[in-house]
């Protein structure tokens, strides 16, 4: 069974001032194009469909566009919701599209079967775990000893637990967390400025909970990697970067080959920005001679003085994606 797994579209996203929308629109036109060309059996959306909770008109009119565009290739949706998304507002439907294979996932659900589907080894579990709070699944999961509510590590163990995960089966996770390699910590995550970080890290689950699946389709780290080590529990990451501290980074889907159980490959399928984030440091005039439609970050590293309205003009007209201007240097003021 061939997946393509994506996540984090954070449609609706602004960067900065700019809207992304062309950009987003650009990039779901290219997994359009990979599907025709790759013909994968489903497609796993691991949250965060939106930037914000209310999206505007036209992030939710892409994404429907989007979903069309899927169910005339027949090709069946998974999706969960993530800390962006509203999953009331996300699932709005969700029974309705069904029917054309679309699954959403609303808030967690107990008891809630798995999305099978089958090849020619046999059905495929894919158990869809929306992001949940500890607060959000008090009434499942229960309190401690003193009567407060568990810590995300804990209440997202306890979920799983109550799931019934036939292991002799091929399970899919697809989930939206913050999930740690087991027995690591929070530093050896990379993380991106436009995700929500807590203080502490106090939403970090540890990793040995995705030992029960076959692929674990992770969500909500904007920077692709791998947990455990292994190809089998992956961020995918954003298909689009969605800040400066994305600048640089190989966006892609990651395509999964689910064989027979415990077989399984994964190859990155890359995607082209319309626009990339860049960051540029340089002088002036070396800046000026490389104009460019891209997002850009710009450091000067010019140690004379500028004329401060006359640099902005010039780099305004060729940079019309300007994100930002910094200077290398700090002259001293005595």
């Amino acid at each position: 069974m061939k997946l393509f797994h994506l996540s984090d579209l954070h449609l609706g996203k602004r960067l900065n001032e700019y809207s992304l929308k062309d950009d987003q629109a650009h990039i779901l036109r290219q997994i359009l194009r990979m599907v025709d060309d790759e013909s994968p059996d489903a497609i796993l959306i691991s949250g965060d469909v939106y930037d914000k909770t209310m999206p505007p008109v036209e992030a939710v009119s892409l994404f429907d566009d989007f979903l069309w565009e899927l169910s005339q290739r027949h090709v069946p949706v998974l999706i969960i919701s993530g800390n962006h998304d509203s999953p009331e507002r996300l699932a709005f439907g969700s029974r309705i599209m069904e029917h054309s294979q679309v699954y959403i996932s609303r808030s967690y659900q107990v008891g809630a079967p798995p999305v099978v589907l089958e090849d020619e080894h046999g059905p495929v579990r894919f158990h869809l775990l929306p992001f949940v709070k500890p607060s959000m699944v008090k009434r499942i999961t229960g309190t401690d000893e003193n009567g407060n509510n568990l810590s995300y590590d804990a209440a997202l163990h306890a979920l799983v637990a109550r799931e019934t995960i036939d292991q002799t089966q091929r399970n899919v996770l697809v989930s939206h967390q913050f999930y740690l390699s087991t027995g690591g910590s929070a530093d050896d995550v990379t993380r991106s400025d436009s995700e929500i970080i807590t203080v502490g890290n106090i939403d970090s689950i540890n990793g040995d909970i995705l030992e029960k699946f076959d692929y674990a389709a992770l969500g909500h780290i904007h920077k692709p990697q791998r947990l455990n080590g292994k190809d089998c529990f992956r961020y995918c990451g954003t298909p689009l970067a969605c800040s400066i501290s994305e600048a640089g980074q190989e966006k892609g889907i990651i395509e999964v080959e689910l064989g027979a159980k415990g077989e399984l490959t994964t190859t990155v399928l890359p995607l082209v920005p319309l626009h990339a984030v860049r960051k540029i440091k340089d002088t002036l005039e070396h800046i000026l001679a490389a104009p460019s439609m891209d997002y850009v970050s710009i450091t000067l590293t010019d140690e004379e003085d500028l004329d401060v309205f006359d640099m902005q003009d010039r780099l305004n007209a060729a940079f019309p994606n300007l994100l930002e201007i910094r200077r290398a240097v700090q002259k001293v003021v005595n």
